[in-house]
């Protein structure tokens, strides 16, 4: 049986519906904006989120030094409460990298809203823990469903769908979509891509630097919200 596609896989416990995962982001951004009294607006301060509002310790460090693991870009720690993002992502000294490492931090809020009751409980200890105050490490390459799930909810979190929206109709006077096919094909030819590459498209671009984002993340929040099309759509279909 086909699974839904608006399901993530989630914990041992089973699936974890997208509509939850963005429930609990939306959830968190009004909070931090009650307890500020800030009308919240993008670039959304990711930052101040984890410290000054779940009150996490946050610090950049050598992580596959630390960790003894290679391709480790941040770590959660439940129990004494830290985050830790790899100093590879620091945007003091790479600012290239500020998108990659906004939404490692957001990654790593989303592990804390999501899994902390997960790793922090009795079951979850001896599973997991065997006693020890061992971190969630987050790699890379790793698309295990604990991480498609806070992948899920740093998008969320970052690009919300209300401002989203809300910018695209400031830029375009609408919320008509983009048609990108001719643009990603000359882009394809241009660059030499394969048939399966697909580049990023300068309207993503612009929507990043306002969201401080990847231009490839952010290409792929407004696919999912159908401002970005892929595909020439029907005959009249607007």
């Amino acid at each position: 049986m086909a699974r839904d596609n608006n399901l993530v896989h989630g914990s041992v416990h089973g699936f974890v519906h997208k509509k939850t995962i963005e429930a609990g982001a939306l959830v968190l951004l009004a909070e931090y904006g009650r307890k500020y009294h800030v009308s919240v607006q993008p670039p959304i301060p990711v930052e101040e989120i984890i410290e000054a509002h779940l009150g996490l310790t946050f610090d950049i460090e050598d992580l596959p030094r630390l960790l003894n693991v290679r391709d480790v870009l941040g770590a959660t720690w439940f129990r004494s409460r830290e985050v830790k993002i790899d100093q590879s992502l620091d945007p003091t000294v790479f600012p290239s990298k500020l998108g990659r490492y906004r939404f490692t931090v957001a990654h790593e809020v989303g592990h804390w809203e999501l899994h902390r009751q997960l790793y922090l409980s009795a079951e979850g200890q001896a599973a997991m823990f065997a006693g020890a105050d061992r971190p969630v490490i987050c790699r890379s390459n790793d698309k295990s469903p604990l991480e498609w799930q806070a992948d899920s909810f740093a998008g969320y979190l970052l690009m919300p769908k209300s401002m989203v929206f809300a910018q695209w109709e400031a830029m375009h006077g609408s919320r008509g979509p983009y048609i990108a096919v001719d643009e990603i094909a000359g882009l394809k030819v241009r660059w030499g891509l394969g048939e399966d590459e697909r580049p990023t498209v300068e309207v993503a671009r612009q929507m990043a630097s306002v969201f401080q984002v990847s231009a490839q993340a952010m290409q792929i929040r407004l696919i999912d919200l159908g401002l970005i099309r892929t595909d020439v759509p029907e005959p009249g279909l607007f």
